[in-house]
């Protein structure tokens, strides 16, 4: 697939099938996460793989958007180092490229996906914080819902020229 391709068709996935993701397709989606460009190039992300049910379900009940993770083979719980940060607060945004590179990734590998907000909602940090036991320094960011889509979408026409601006408002 190419790039601008994925990028036009990827939509967000909540239903999947029960055919199993495989440890191959892990690995591409969670290099593909660590390709993505950060501040100062310090990568400040952790990923947590998550595929024991009794996990997604647990997540399903904490998070009020992540029902779809009762049908989901796996997640990928993304996290930001705030200690391998020079500027703070760039956390943020490092992992929202390094989710946006999982979720394209999975596309073109034929898997579904949807990101599942977690910062900057403290109510949910706290209760991914707790149910992974994470460290002081790591902040919960997204959560990545994947599977073998059961579920098609159609690909709505988002390019808008009206709201591109050349040099000035």
């Amino acid at each position: 697939m190419e790039i601008i391709e994925g990028i036009v068709t990827r939509r967000s996935i909540r239903k999947y099938t029960s055919k199993k993701v495989s440890d191959d397709q892990i690995q591409i989606m969670l290099k593909a996460g660590m390709y993505a460009p950060s501040a100062s190039n310090q990568q400040p992300w952790h990923f947590v793989v998550i595929t024991d049910r009794m996990i997604l379900n647990k997540i399903a009940e904490v998070h009020p958007y992540a029902k779809m993770l009762t049908e989901a083979q796996l997640a990928i719980l993304v996290c930001g180092d705030e200690e391998r940060e020079l500027s703070k607060g760039y956390w943020v945004v490092d992992c929202s490229a390094a989710t946006q590179n999982i979720l394209l990734a999975a596309h073109d590998i034929g898997l579904g996906a949807v990101w599942l907000g977690v910062h900057p909602r403290e109510e949910r940090k706290n209760e991914i914080r707790k149910l992974f036991d994470l460290p002081q320094n790591i902040q919960p960011m997204s959560i990545i819902s994947i599977g073998y889509p059961n579920e098609e979408k159609k690909i709505p026409e988002r390019f808008k020229p009206e709201r591109i601006h050349y040099n000035a408002w």
